[in-house]
């Protein structure tokens, strides 16, 4: 299993590494070529969170005793997942400096504060729709988790009403016994009588 592992480790290396090289090219591109390369790395993307859920099921697996060393190493190659996303996302917005002379003519540096401002605004609403992104998949979650709560409740309310049942029948059985023993004992009071 930890063969395993090591097999998506170097995997996760080779295309993290590859995807960084591609980021970088990302703001120096324009029109198709950027929006091919974009697609590409999404792509690689999806396959480095694949490895991770790979690697994640792996760790399950592994003895106790080693476990701890493999989670911290998966969890630094998630933080490490994380930063390229979010170096991805700030290349897309990016803009190589013949593509921001060529959008802002020559007067680019006067505006070059609109620029930045611009970039930061951006970068700061792709944040934002990953926060709300994050939320609702915890929202969804939660929410999967009341369902399930609701449905356990519900067969333990189903089983408490069986048991009420069960406790009803065998008290209706102690009475009548009771009642059979109270006329038993009459009967043998009156026989012993005579």
């Amino acid at each position: 299993m930890s063969s395993d592992f090591e097999t998506y480790e170097q995997d996760f290396g080779t295309l993290t590494a590859e995807i960084t090289s591609r980021i970088v090219k990302i703001p120096k591109l324009a029109g198709d070529e950027k929006k091919n390369m974009v697609v590409s790395v999404e792509k690689q993307l999806e396959e480095a969170r694949e490895l991770l859920e790979q690697m994640d099921l792996e760790v399950r697996e592994i003895p106790v005793q080693s476990r701890g060393m493999h989670s911290t190493r998966l969890k630094s190659y998630k933080q490490e997942l994380e930063k390229l996303e979010k170096d991805f996302k700030r290349s897309r917005i990016a803009y190589s400096d013949e593509v921001r002379d060529e959008l802002l003519g020559d007067d680019g540096n006067s505006s070059e504060s609109q620029l930045i401002k611009l970039r930061d605004e951006r970068a700061h609403l792709l944040d934002n729709a990953e926060k709300l992104e994050r939320s609702s998949r915890r929202l969804e979650a939660g929410y999967q988790i009341a369902v399930e709560t609701e449905q356990v409740g519900q067969e333990i309310l189903e089983n408490l009403h069986h048991d009420r049942e069960k406790i009803q029948r065998s008290r209706d059985r102690l009475r009548e016994t009771d009642a059979n023993l109270g006329k038993s004992s009459r009967i043998l009071t009156g026989m012993l009588r005579r």
